[in-house]
C-alpha cells in the first residue's frame, strides 16, 4: 500500500528502499576509500571503539516470518539509524546535501513501516527509540570513521529490509 511521505512523495515500501540503497553506497565508497577504512578487521576494531551499533535482525528471520515482530524490528533499527545519521551532522559540506536526504529517506521509512504497524493494529508496547546511547564523536575523523561504520551498517540493514520486503511480496 502507497503511503503519502511528510514531503508530499508517495512512497511504497519497494521505492522507499530503493531510494534507500543509492545513498549510502554513494557516500559510503568515497570516505572509505579516502581515509582506508574499508578492511572489515579495520571497521570492526572502529565500531567498537566508537560504539557504533549495529540494528538487530533477529525477529525476521528467512523461513517463518513473523510480520508483526519482524515490522517492529525494522521500525526500531530505521529509528536507530536516523538518529545516528543526525549524530554525522557537520561531516563535510560536500557530504550534507546527500546527508541531508538520507536523513530524510530513512525518516520517510520508518514513518510508513510504524504506520503499517498501526494499520495491523500492532504498535502497543513497541518503544519506537533507540534502546542505547547513540555514540558522540569529537573529532573529524572519528565523525569521518562514524560514516562509514553508520553507511556500512545501514546498508547491511537494507539488505534484510529488501529480503523481508520481497518475501512480503511473494506471499
Amino acid at each position: 500500500m502507497a503511503k503519502i511521505s511528510p514531503l508530499g512523495r508517495k512512497c511504497h515500501h519497494y521505492y522507499c528502499y530503493r531510494a534507500l540503497t543509492v545513498l549510502p553506497s554513494l557516500l559510503l565508497y568515497p570516505q572509505c576509500t579516502k581515509h582506508s577504512l574499508c578492511h572489515p578487521e579495520e571497521l570492526e576494531l572502529m565500531r567498537h571503539y566508537l560504539g557504533v551499533r549495529q540494528a538487530s535482525v533477529n525477529r525476521c528471520p528467512s523461513r517463518d516470518l513473523e510480520l508483526g515482530p519482524c515490522l517492529k524490528q525494522l521500525a526500531r533499527g530505521l529509528k536507530l539509524y536516523q538518529a545516528q545519521l543526525e549524530a554525522l551532522e557537520g561531516i563535510s559540506p560536500q557530504l550534507a546535501p546527500a546527508l541531508d536526504t538520507l536523513q530524510l529517506d530513512v525518516r520517510d521509512f520508518a514513518i510508513n513501516i510504524w504506520q503499517q504497524l498501526e494499520d495491523l493494529r500492532l504498535t502497543a508496547g513497541t518503544p519506537l527509540s533507540p534502546q542505547a546511547s547513540v555514540p558522540t564523536f569529537t573529532s573529524a575523523f572519528q565523525r569521518r570513521a562514524g560514516a562509514v561504520l553508520v553507511l556500512d551498517n545501514l546498508q547491511g540493514f537494507l539488505e534484510v529490509v529488501a529480503r523481508v520486503l520481497n518475501q512480503l511480496a511473494g506471499s
